[in-house]
């Protein structure tokens, strides 16, 4: 079993795109080395600024020698089928074939041998396909002729060495050899050297300053930044996205500590921190007395300098000035302008070609965020002023020049205007959460404001029909419903999304579709655009002719100042979106360990067709619910359920009629049968006061005391008695199991 090592050695690869390479090269060899029937023990891979390549070992000397055999046609076939088989595979005659008997007739079978074949010519072979079919996120052209290369950086060396042999290969015009570079200044030997193998080439590459892992490249940057800041009695601000990017940008990597001009420090420190990562690549440090953002910084150098790195540290702080003087200028005019001027230029910014502007996003989600405002504990006004302020920043000079300031700085603008607190952390907290491991909003006016907010958005791409497919998100509406069930949950919020009545109408999402389609229905009539306008006026229920929604028209003026309220729209786009929420429900609680039949059963229509929309009560009982059918009894009142309901199920339909009501306690003439119903008498009422209480573990409770008279009913009664009157009083007792236990989920949902 031979080693083999593979480097490609390039001009500088962009430190954003070197771990993909790494997965990349690994799978597209691991791809080849498979279908070649080449095997290995282990491969692992490693990519630094100028290099990417492989290891693997336990690689064999050859491919194994492979016989086959392929089924042909029946004896007697068509010469055409019979030259089609033996070319296929690769035979010159029959005489090459056995005859197989079969039951179904005599068959040809082609005997293939498949001799194995050099490790090195399929190692040679996979390799030059990798290259030329390595697909970078950005690549370059340069180069004539057969040296012409697409690439992302001009590739310079190949090393492909098995068992210490170079593997013969040309690419792009360049050969394989034996031979690679160290670092540019720190390297001992001559600009290019000779290696053996994988460890004679790690340790040469290390003796020349060239760490060759990024693990081990990262370990040594941020041990050595918290060093030098341990050392100035300072703490690093550790930011793991910037730690992944200078791993890829320094192959002998040295932390140096730099300082900023004191007086940057009146700008907010997420400026400071976000100039330095965005532009330098420069870690921030804090006071640890304080928590304060210190003015220094840690540069993360390429080299050892003689110096300590101070003339690095001195270049780099002019560097960091300089950006920081641009960042202060912004800074200034925009307090000048004001949020309340930004939030006038909104109306210049589209959200979506069918939705409006940014400007109309922020007149929906401010009226929804009043409404919401008493659901949370928020002061309407309050959360009407946050969300009306929300998105001014977007059009701010620090904003464009850092997106990931979005909300941050319109806290600080909002303050300095002398905005309310609750206001300004509002504009900060409203886009919250973004992600799984991000806080959401907890003040009452910022959940108010981040509620609205992602619930206009998901009611607005649903009433569009831009609903999330397969894997394909591209407005993240996804993370938007995560964020409204986080929020809701994580504040014990108590929001009912929708309220269905017979002509299934609702609330809080009635509202955010009535306003979000009215607009779109605007915009597509403004634009002429009348078949939008006039799905969109189908889809939500309201009878207008098509002739009548042109612009100017008097009858569609009409439709566009009609007040935003739920007498307007009657539509499934509501508990469309309801189901998308359970959706999500379910995988928010999947690592808790709530099953996704669990969510289905208690999210589904109760018998009076109403849904439970109140997502944390929603939780709640479906962790009662789980738990309770985790237990014996909750196992076997399910399997008894199930038989009372599949008896109705058939017994219904044969009789073409359903069987509800109370049975005739007199008719009742079995032991079994009147303790059944005695129990439940007292578990019915019981459950369903307890589930009025929101007490669900009491609901289960109540439920448990019916597993045994079920199980006994069932052992000793004879449903389908001879006796009529007799048979129809046992099948509405059979319902009124039915009934008890769907009034706390519809357990017809309910998987094993």
């Amino acid at each position: 079993m031979a080693q083999l090592l593979i480097e490609l050695f390039c001009e500088e690869i962009p430190a954003r795109m070197q771990a993909r390479a790494e997965d990349d090269l690994a799978r597209l060899m691991g791809e080849a080395f498979k279908a070649a029937g080449l095997g290995f023990d282990s491969l692992e891979t490693f990519s630094g600024p100028r290099r990417i390549g492989l290891v693997a070992e336990g690689v064999p000397a050859r491919t194994a020698d492979v016989s086959e055999e392929r089924k042909g046609p029946r004896v007697g076939s068509p010469d055409k089928a019979v030259e089609g088989f033996l070319r296929g595979a690769g035979l010159e005659s029959l005489d090459q074939c056995r005859i197989d008997n079969t039951p179904k007739g005599d068959f040809y079978v082609a005997l293939i041998e498949k001799p194995g074949r050099d490790a090195a010519e399929v190692i040679a072979e996979a390799l030059e396909a990798a290259i030329r079919s390595f697909l970078w996120p950005k690549s370059m052209k340069f180069g004539e002729g057969e040296k012409a290369q697409r690439w992302v950086r001009p590739l310079h060396r190949i090393i492909c060495l098995l068992d210490g042999a170079v593997v013969p290969l040309t690419v792009f015009g360049i050969e394989a050899a034996n031979l690679t570079e160290g670092h540019r200044i720190h390297s001992k030997e001559s600009r290019v050297f000779a290696v053996k193998d994988y460890a004679d080439y790690a340790a040469r590459l290390r003796d020349n300053g060239v760490v060759l892992t990024r693990a081990e490249r990262s370990a040594i940057i941020l041990e050595g930044a918290k060093r030098v800041c341990a050392d100035a009695g300072l703490e690093l601000i550790e930011d793991e996205g910037l730690l992944a990017e200078v791993t890829g940008l320094a192959e002998w990597p040295v932390a140096v500590l730099g300082e900023i001009d004191p007086a940057f420090l009146d700008l907010p420190a997420e400026v400071i921190a976000l100039t330095m990562k965005v532009h330098q690549k420069y870690f921030a440090v804090r006071d640890p007395k304080t928590g304060a953002i210190a003015p220094k910084f840690v540069k993360i150098a390429n080299q050892d300098a003689s110096d300590g790195g101070k003339a690095i540290a001195h270049g780099a702080a002019r560097v960091v000035s300089a950006r920081l003087s641009d960042a202060r200028h912004f800074w200034n005019l925009d307090r000048k302008r004001g949020l309340d001027a930004m939030a006038g230029e909104l109306s210049k910014v589209t959200f979506h070609e069918k939705l409006g502007t940014l400007a109309d996003k922020v007149e929906r989600v401010a009226a929804l965020a009043r409404e919401l405002a008493p659901a949370v504990g928020a002061d309407r006004e309050l959360a009407y002023r946050a969300a009306k302020l929300a998105k001014a920043d977007l059009v701010s000079q620090m904003v464009y020049e850092f997106p990931e300031l979005q909300g941050v700085m319109g806290r600080y603008y909002a303050l300095a205007a002398g905005e309310p607190a609750e206001i300004a952390d509002a504009i900060r907290d409203h886009y919250k959460p973004q992600g799984p491991s991000d806080a959401v909003p907890t003040a009452p006016v910022s959940a108010a404001v981040a509620l609205a907010d992602k619930l206009d958005t998901l009611v607005g791409f649903w009433a569009i029909d831009e609903k999330p497919t397969g894997s394909k998100d591209p407005f993240a509406l996804r993370r938007a419903a995560l964020g409204v069930i986080r929020i809701l949950m994580e504040s014990n919020i108590r929001l009912a999304l929708t309220a269905y009545s017979g002509r299934n109408r609702s609330y809080i999402l009635q509202m955010a579709f009535g306003r979000v389609v009215f607009d779109a229905i605007h915009l597509a009539a403004t634009r002429g655009d009348e078949q939008t306008a006039t799905a969109l006026i189908e889809r939500i229920g309201v009878e207008f002719e098509a002739d009548q929604i042109r612009e100017g028209d008097r009858a569609y003026s009409d439709l566009l100042a009609v007040p935003y309220n739920t007498t307007n729209i009657s539509s499934d786009l509501a508990p469309d979106l309801l189901s998308f929420f359970a959706d999500r429900l379910k995988v928010h609680l999947r690592d808790e360990g709530i099953r996704h039949d669990v969510i289905d059963a208690v999210f589904a229509p109760r018998l009076d067709g109403t849904v439970d929309d109140d997502l944390v009560r929603v939780t709640a009982k479906s962790r009662a619910l789980q738990a309770f059918l985790d237990t014996e009894d909750g196992a076997a009142l399910l399997a008894g359920y199930r038989r009372a309901a599949n008896i109705l199920k058939i017994e219904e339909k044969k009789d073409g009629e359903i069987y509800d009501g109370s049975p005739d306690t007199k008719a009742l003439v079995e032991p079994a049968e009147t303790a059944l119903a005695d129990a439940l008498m007292t578990a019915e009422p019981a459950a369903r006061a307890a589930l009025e209480a929101e007490k669900f573990e009491s609901a289960m409770r109540a439920l448990a005391s019916l597993r045994a008279p079920v199980d006994a009913f069932f052992e000793a009664v004879t449903v389908n008695a001879d006796d009529p009157m007799l048979r129809r009083n046992r099948l509405v007792l059979l319902s009124r199991i039915r009934a008890a236990v769907q009034a706390v989920a519809d357990f017809d949902r309910l998987e094993g």
